[in-house]
């Protein structure tokens, strides 16, 4: 009932106000057109009693002095143009001329020769109040175009306004005290109709499903009461059970996700240290001068991805995250370098803006972003269309952006939605985790990640990360 009280006061308010509105417009209109009609009789009067040839070059002087009559004696202000739209006449002091209105803009030229009656009215908007300008042909005796006329007239809704709010003030009272008196009787009724079910809605209310519950006795109740009371006491015991199944579902869950979770990321350093491996036996030859400088790149990237390795065993060995984070002062361009170092296919290119970006975040983890990224990257790229990945990072405002764009097949609209949720994959193999848990890290650090995708034609990743300050 409250709540039909005031949607009925919010009803007639929003119909009053657009009945008002409508009133007001219908009275400026009719207004204007008025205004209209005397002023053109009033120029059709002069035309007809000049000397002067009735043509577009004589209207300054044909209206040289009339115009002001015209305008004392219609009580209203209005300019005279060419065909052109050039200002030729105004019945407004020349200190009060608006240089912008010396001309027409092609819109109203345009509006108004298109116009089937040959007249056309702009709305504007001027220091906060609403105005119309007219614009309709002078004609000479033979309806020949020779000039036009512009009339501005202002809207002045203040009476009008006044007569709403004081309105809308009356409504407002009226509907405030219909409120009052319905809270007070809701109230009273409520009281006396729920005064017997106030035992039980407070033990329902203090009902959890991870503590001890207490059964409901009351003495002597009615039936109905007795039947709620035994439903509840049922549930009690039934929830009792419930607790100590999911209890155990729980722990189970839970560690299923825990070994999910790190077999996934002990195999994703695993696929790019077989790759290196065998890019290594297929290229490394001893004779060859840059030897020592191919073996430290070999082992530095193996040794980082060994240790992303020990660092999740480690996590899990101490029920920690996955893995704790070790947070320093890193060059981000520098970590990135690295870890796109273990992938050896031509198809992907680093374009980092410039040569140093600090921000402080965990080396480990920033690798697990980017090895992720670009995994999924060339995942999503068919057999038969050549790879093209792009990895750029560069600076923006207070952040650190790096982006992984690819050439792919794309992400499908029905999947963007669930596209960082855990366990969710597209692909025939993997358990869907790496990109909730990119999220994960990223969000540890204050940062985002996003993304943008468009169907084959290719995905782009951004992730977000504070500077160093």
């Amino acid at each position: 009932m409250i709540t039909l009280v005031i949607i009925a006061c919010l009803l007639i308010a929003l119909v009053t106000i657009f009945q008002y509105k409508e009133q007001a417009k219908d009275y400026h209109n009719a207004r204007l057109e008025n205004k209209e009609e005397q002023i053109m009789l009033s120029i059709d009067y002069v035309l007809k009693g000049t000397t002067y040839e009735v043509t577009t070059e004589n209207l300054q002087y044909i209206f040289k002095d009339a115009i002001y009559e015209i305008a004392d004696i219609q009580n209203v202000n209005f300019n005279i143009y060419d065909l052109g739209g050039e200002l030729i006449k105004s019945s407004r002091p020349q200190l009060d001329y608006d240089p912008y209105s010396s001309y027409l803009n092609s819109e109203v030229l345009n509006n108004l020769y298109n116009s089937p009656d040959k007249r056309y009215v702009m709305y504007q908007h001027a220091a906060g109040n609403s105005y119309q300008s007219l614009y309709v042909y002078i004609t000479d005796a033979r309806f020949k175009p020779i000039g036009i006329l512009n009339i501005p007239y202002f809207e002045d809704d203040s009476l009008t306004n006044s007569e709403l709010e004081e309105f809308l003030y009356r409504l407002v009272m009226v509907y405030v005290l219909m409120i009052v008196i319905a809270v007070m009787l809701a109230y009273f009724v409520s009281a006396y109709i729920t005064q017997s079910l106030k035992t039980i809605s407070d033990k329902l209310y203090e009902t959890q499903l991870t503590k001890e519950n207490q059964k409901i006795y009351i003495e002597e109740p009615s039936d109905e009461i007795r039947h709620l009371i035994e439903a509840y006491n049922g549930m009690i015991d039934k929830l009792e059970e419930s607790a100590v199944k999911l209890a155990k579902s729980e722990r189970e869950q839970a560690w299923r996700e825990m070994a999910k979770q790190v077999a996934h990321e002990i195999k994703n350093p695993l696929t790019p240290m077989r790759l290196t491996v065998q890019s290594f036996q297929r290229r490394f030859k001893a004779d060859d001068p840059n030897a020592a400088e191919k073996i430290k790149e070999f082992s530095e990237g193996l040794i980082q991805q060994i240790d992303t390795m020990s660092s999740i065993a480690s996590a899990f060995s101490n029920f920690a995250n996955m893995p704790a984070q070790q947070n320093e002062t890193l060059n981000v361009v520098n970590v990135i370098k690295l870890a796109l170092d273990i992938f050896k296919e031509d198809s992907i290119i680093f374009k980092p803006q410039q040569e140093e970006l600090i921000a402080r975040l965990d080396r480990t983890q920033l690798v697990r972003i980017i090895t992720n990224l670009v995994k999924n990257a060339l995942q999503a790229i068919p057999e038969e269309k050549e790879a093209r990945i792009m990895v750029s990072v560069f600076s923006e405002n207070d952040n650190i952006k790096i982006q992984v764009a690819d050439n792919g097949v794309g992400i499908a609209e029905e999947n963007k939605d669930k596209i960082f949720e855990p366990k969710f994959t597209t692909k025939t193999s993997g358990m869907g985790l790496g990109l909730g848990m990119v999220k994960n890290i990223v969000e540890t650090y204050k940062g985002s990640i996003t993304f943008t995708s468009k169907h084959n034609v290719g995905t782009v990743f951004t992730v977000t990360f504070p500077k160093e300050k």
